[in-house]
């Protein structure tokens, strides 16, 4: 018959024989030690045992409030870690455990977690740091070695092996227009500027005009040829008074 632990109104089963027995009452017991100091460090071992008995939602739950009472106690910090890679939350487990080797850079057993959870997610180059601490002590630990040989193994992302591309520009040449429509826009865009007028008596500038309908000119330069007509007749009287009076 299953062995069930009740701890707060809820049944845990344990499974039969003597070793699950032990450990349920080894779990009452150290609830109980924590339970009645919040601040001991009894929540360690109960969790230790919530993890032997498969129980890790329980043992995160513990050393999570433990942690809690006891904000960077390193022991914590990597079980913690561990728990939540039991759990597949790799997440949590590498924010925990990044935290531990900060306070602590040479803690073995968290560069240990890391090196296979970083394998998992197949982040190269943080598995391999953490695996050369490890092995920077210890060159000869087998699990380490082949941890960096997968992680060695493992092809680094195009986008660290590549440049990015330079981008290429190409001259885009304006589409020809037609020559008509063109006079039109060159017009357009030179009459309104009131620059150099007297070079308009050309008889080039008279044939471009000739291209514009009076709707497409505005009132300043009709204006403009009206004076402009004006003084060209004024000039022609001249010539031709000049011309009868000798």
């Amino acid at each position: 018959m299953p062995h069930i632990v009740y701890r707060g109104g809820v049944g845990f089963t344990m499974g039969s024989g003597s070793n699950k027995a032990g450990n349920a009452a080894e779990i009452d017991r150290l609830a109980l030690a924590v339970a009645m100091d919040p601040g001991s460090k009894a929540f360690i071992p109960l969790a230790e045992e919530y993890g032997k008995a498969g129980m890790w939602d329980e043992a995160a739950g513990v050393l999570e409030d433990g942690l809690k009472a006891s904000p960077n106690f390193i022991i914590a910090m990597v079980a913690l870690g561990r728990v939540y890679e039991q759990l597949n939350q790799p997440a949590k487990a590498i924010a925990i455990l990044e935290e531990a080797i900060k306070l602590s850079p040479e803690n073995f057993r968290a560069h240990r977690i890391l090196a296979k959870i970083y394998m998992s997610q197949g982040v190269k180059e943080a598995g391999l740091r953490s695996c050369g601490v490890i092995l920077a002590a210890n060159p000869q630990d087998v699990e380490v070695l082949s941890l960096r040989a997968t992680l060695e193994a493992l092809a680094v992302p195009a986008s660290a092996e590549l440049a990015p591309p330079q981008p290429v520009i190409e001259s885009v040449q304006p589409a020809s227009q037609p020559a008509s429509e063109s006079a039109v826009t060159m017009e357009k865009v030179e009459e309104p500027r009131y620059v150099d007028i007297m070079q308009r008596d050309r008889p080039e500038a008279a044939t471009d005009r000739a291209t514009i309908t009076p709707e497409q000119k505005s009132a300043t330069v009709i204006q403009l040829e009206q004076w402009l007509s004006l003084i060209r007749g004024r000039r022609r009287d001249r010539t031709a008074s000049t011309n009868n009076n000798p």
